[in-house]
């Protein structure tokens, strides 16, 4: 069902509190799914190692394609247009090409998890309780699924997305950390080289005349 959620009364229409609603993503939708993700991670991305997300469009048009995995559209109305202001991307299996799971890792603790792939608020929509009503739907169809846990990735950088997991009773389960040396490194192209003086160049002297031919006397 639709949720009420509270925004500034400059959002919000003179009839009431709008309401942020939620339904599967449409191939119509791609387009403005990708473009809403690009603004989401801009600033994140900038300063992480890894993207975060996405990584590409070409890879994010492939998983609308891919079975078993749920994308979910939350949208705010304004007027006769659906503004986009969340989204989450989730499935009960590791699956695809670039996925960063270990399976083994959750059947020795007995995990069955629901593996977040995405979740994404819009930056002037957050702490307005878009990210809740995006956890409180993936909690659900967890439950719907028998998933005992929700299983994400963030940026350690992000330190607004962790605390708002933290205060979610989210924790961490493994750390993986980029490491860096620094090598000592030669240039492959020679550096200038000073060039010498020219030298003066010496004049030649003439060459030595030919004796005159002397007649032979018979």
């Amino acid at each position: 069902m639709p949720r009420k959620v509270q925004l500034s009364a400059a959002s919000a229409p003179s009839s009431g509190e709008p309401l942020v609603t939620v339904r599967r993503l449409h191939r119509r939708d791609l387009n403005r799914a990708w473009e809403f993700l690009k603004l989401v991670f801009r600033d994140v991305n900038r300063e992480t190692v890894e993207y975060q997300r996405p990584r590409s469009k070409k890879r994010f048009l492939e998983v609308y394609e891919e079975e078993g995995i749920e994308q979910l559209l939350f949208e705010v109305k304004h007027g006769s247009r659906q503004e986009v202001v969340g989204y989450a991307e989730c499935a009960v299996e590791a699956i695809g090409s670039d996925n960063w799971i270990n399976p083994r890792y959750f059947e020795k603790r007995a995990m069955r998890p629901l593996f977040v792939e995405e979740l994404a608020v819009h930056p002037e929509y957050q702490g307005r309780g878009i990210g809740a009503f995006v956890l409180d739907q993936l909690e659900h169809l967890a439950r719907l699924r028998g998933c005992t846990h929700l299983v994400l990735e963030v940026a350690e950088n992000n330190r607004g997305a962790i605390s708002f997991y933290r205060k979610r009773n989210f924790y961490k389960l493994d750390a993986a950390v980029f490491l860096a040396k620094r090598v000592p490194m030669e240039d492959e192209i020679l550096p200038p080289r000073k060039l010498p003086r020219e030298r003066r160049r010496s004049v030649p002297a003439p060459a030595p005349a030919e004796p005159a031919p002397t007649k032979e006397r018979v």
